[in-house]
């Protein structure tokens, strides 16, 4: 009896779904250079204007460019993934990360997508609030935020009087409401926007590279004296000078706090509509638009740090601020301009993509039903708003930006490393993935495991046989991809040469070469795509190592608000979604 309801209940967790278009739909289509408009425009943001300094003042020095080399490369390995689910047919195009694991791996981890998907859009909206503050508090000198100080502090408690993002939580919750304009709308003023922001980028890049030193780059402990620093300046530690200041660990801190200037091209998946011709232009929007962002990031932090020494550029400066210390004061302007223009396009990005969200998993049975009426009345879209607007509007006035990115860029991880594993899947399974469940079990029951079979298939195509087969290794591949960026992220201790920590890394490396062994051989599917990803199942692999091996590099808090946001998710889900679900 127990067995039965426990079984019963894990197949709860696992059951599939091949969801359908709820309601929402976007009655335009889109080329592939209007899809890499898009892409650009959702990508090239706040990253750039903000995080440059950010890291290369106290995380990598002038190594940033490494930092966004890497992190670049790893998006591509995502990117691929992603192009390759666009161009199925079986999945829905209009969909996201939510969509993909709830056709492949089942509920539980689809609900998980599409609750730290929730996350991540509160997480950009309140993003988009400190860069606004930043934004004010420099153009005018900081004198808002001293001036409210100096009126506001004597009737209300000193943190109000300190900060002035409140003043911009208030206007983004006013311009959230902007999601109801038509999203013909949204999308001309987003490719102006983009336009505007290419512009202004290459004329940062130009500018940096004429006023650029190449000493800039070999700085040593003698510039330093020389600049009147030590390791006790204001500007805080200045690391040991040349090309990577910070050394190896500054390096994976930057490429993990990088990588939240790639995130944002699934939105080329999240708003379009399955057509015609979407099955090529989406996987051509998704890695042109990745490439133009790596050209643009790599042009902009080389400039930026052959333009100032990198120990002058303050944490929490942004990047227009560099042409200050150059005494370029016209040019803080122009882009400056652009920043304004990248929050803008920030704004007009992640306000639909929210919105379609929670209707799809309301609508599901996953989310309470009040969220899913979208189109019957305002109350729900103004429940939406209100709700997730005022925890964006907390996690903005409590945490830095640093914060608000790791945790935004440890959400993406996650969401980018389930759908490799939805693409490694998938690869390996029957055409028709959606078939019952019965069937599979009947299939099952009429073949046998044996050593010669695993090894060696004697089907050319999937069975339902192989499919498990592929999706237990692919588990257990994943649980020990965890285990050794763990150890990995002991590295000191590991080139210390403690043979304890060596074997450890040589048995997991062993087992993963092994499962993996038996994932290529087995038959892959026929199907005819118009994408697909290369050298499988090693590139799925190879992004999800590099995907879990950046989350390592997170700090203990950001892990323990992610927990705090997860363990809300399963509170819902287990006492509301699990019993509700339209998945039977």
């Amino acid at each position: 009896m127990l067995y039965q309801i426990l079984r019963r209940f894990f197949q709860k967790l696992v059951r599939k779904n091949m969801p359908t278009e709820h309601g929402i739909q976007v009655n335009i289509h889109l080329s592939t250079l209007d899809l890499v408009a898009l892409g650009v425009g959702r990508t090239v943001g706040i990253g750039v204007y903000v995080l440059a300094g950010e890291v290369a003042s106290s995380q990598a020095g002038p190594s940033i460019v490494i930092c966004f080399l890497v992190a670049g490369l790893t998006s591509v390995l995502a990117g691929l993934c992603y192009a390759e689910i666009s161009a199925r047919t079986q999945v829905p195009h209009s969909g996201s990360a939510y969509l993909y694991s709830f056709v492949t791996i089942g509920e539980l981890w689809a609900f998980l997508s599409g609750w730290n998907l929730i996350l991540s859009f509160v997480a950009d909206t309140a993003i988009v609030a400190c860069a606004w503050t930043l934004v004010f508090a420099n153009l005018f000198g900081n004198q808002i935020a001293q001036t409210l100080n100096e009126n506001i502090s004597p009737h209300v408690p000193q943190v109000l009087a300190e900060y002035l993002g409140f003043i911009v939580v208030g206007l983004m919750l006013l311009l959230i409401e902007l999601q109801t304009l038509p999203f013909h709308t949204f999308f001309l003023v987003a490719k102006v926007i983009t336009l505007v922001k290419l512009l202004v980028l290459g004329f940062f890049i130009i500018s940096g590279f004429i006023k650029g030193d190449l000493q800039n780059w070999k700085l040593t402990e003698d510039d330093y004296v020389k600049a009147g620093l030590n390791d006790t300046s204001s500007l805080g530690p200045l690391g040991s000078g040349g090309f990577v200041p910070f050394g190896f660990e500054g390096i994976l801190h930057g490429i993990a706090t990088c990588f939240y200037a790639f995130i944002g091209f699934s939105i080329v998946l999240t708003t379009v509509k399955k057509e015609q011709n979407s099955q090529c232009s989406i996987p051509m929007g998704i890695m042109i638009s990745l490439f133009i962002c790596f050209v643009l990031y790599f042009g902009v932090s080389s400039a930026l740090t052959l333009m100032v020494p990198y120990y002058q550029l303050q944490r929490g400066s942004t990047l227009p601020e560099a042409f200050f210390l150059i005494g370029w004061a016209p040019a803080y302007y122009v882009v400056a301009f652009g920043f304004f223009c990248s929050l803008s396009a920030s704004l007009l990005s992640f306000m639909f993509p929210i919105r379609r969200l929670i209707h799809m998993m309301a609508k599901d049975g996953l989310l309470f039903p009040v969220l899913a009426r979208v189109r019957t009345g305002s109350y729900s879209r103004i429940m939406a708003s209100v709700i997730f607007s005022i925890i964006a509007a907390n996690m903005a006035f409590f945490l830095e930006l640093t914060d608000l990115v790791d945790l935004r860029s440890l959400e993406s991880l996650l969401a980018y490393s389930l759908v490799a594993l939805c693409v490694l899947i998938l690869r390996y399974q029957q055409s028709g993935g959606n078939e019952p469940m019965v069937q599979e079990e009947s299939g099952l029951a009429a073949e046998r495991l044996t050593l010669q079979g695993l090894l060696f298939p004697g089907s050319s195509s999937p069975t339902p046989l192989s499919g498990r087969v592929v999706r237990v290794c692919s588990s257990l591949l994943a649980l020990l991809l965890i285990l050794l960026c763990l150890v990995l992220a002991q590295w000191p201790i590991l080139l210390s040469g403690d043979p304890v920590w060596i074997s450890v890394v040589v048995l997991l490396l062993v087992l993963i070469t092994g499962l993996t062994g038996v994932i290529w051989r087995q038959p892959q599917s026929s199907s005819s795509l118009h994408f697909k990803v290369p050298a499988l199942p090693l590139v799925p692999l190879l992004s999800i190592f590099m995907n879990v091996y950046l989350m390592m590099q997170m700090t203990a808090a950001t892990w323990a608000r992610f927990g705090v946001w997860m363990l809300i998710g399963f509170a819902i889900y287990f006492s509301y979604g699990i019993q509700h679900s339209l998945v039977y």
